[in-house]
């Protein structure tokens, strides 16, 4: 990883949290994958994500906003959001044999 980060790293990339749009991995990268909360429920005092959109995204700032989505899916827990996240990421930045 090129850039210095501070803050949340899961598995090596990094996390950002922007209202209910968490994003998962480095600009500078090719991709990377964008989560957003679209409903959550309180449990005593935190508000648990039930269900999340989850896309890969590709980070080429030539291509249309339309062409930048390379996967999409939804899951019922940030769980199971980031599992699926990370594989996407993984296998989408491993070199190419």
């Amino acid at each position: 990883m090129s850039e210095t980060t501070s803050g949340l790293i899961y598995k090596g990339h990094p996390l950002r949290r922007v209202d209910n749009v968490i994003y998962f991995g480095t600009m500078s990268q090719p991709y990377i994958v964008m989560m957003q909360i679209l409903d959550s429920r309180k449990e005593q005092d935190l508000d648990v994500a039930t269900r999340i959109s989850i896309q890969l995204q590709s980070t080429d700032p030539k291509a249309k906003a339309s062409d930048r989505v390379i996967k999409k899916s939804e899951k019922d827990s940030l769980y199971s959001a980031l599992d699926i996240a990370t594989i996407w990421l993984e296998r989408a930045l491993a070199p190419s044999k």
